[in-house]
């Protein structure tokens, strides 16, 4: 797990309160860490992460194949039975994730998940690892 660098607590929360019916809302990096989470416990958010991994790099590989595009995955959204899943990108190696009710209204969550991106995407980048000791 990885430490966020302020508290985006109040922030998660408010996009899981502005839109009823929202179970879940993680932020998490690239490689899968968790940065930040409201409405869950750790471990569930440290599970959630990291299938959120493997999903944006499936994404990605597919968003490769249309040549007039940029190659970059912005908006997943998964329906299942009981409800949503969806996984933006957020930054330069960061993501938001959400869980929702089956009965979400799926409109507004894609536009408080893009506001709240566009609010403070800077904010929930995360940097690239370094290997080798640190000075």
């Amino acid at each position: 797990m990885t430490q966020p660098r302020f508290n985006m607590d109040w922030m998660l929360k408010d996009l899981a309160t502005s839109v009823p019916q929202t179970r879940h809302v993680i932020v998490l990096s690239s490689d899968g860490l968790r940065m930040a989470q409201h409405g869950t416990d750790p471990d569930a958010a440290d599970r959630l992460a990291a299938a959120c991994a493997g999903l944006q790099s499936l994404s990605t590989a597919i968003a490769a194949e249309f040549p007039n595009g940029d190659g970059e995955m912005r908006l997943v959204v998964i329906e299942v039975d009981g409800g949503f899943f969806y996984l933006m990108a957020a930054g330069a190696g960061a993501f938001l994730a959400v869980l929702a009710d089956d009965d979400v209204d799926a409109g507004l969550m894609g536009l408080r998940m893009r506001d709240l991106v566009a609010r403070i995407g800077s904010h929930l980048t995360s940097p690239p690892r370094v290997s080798g000791p640190v000075t």
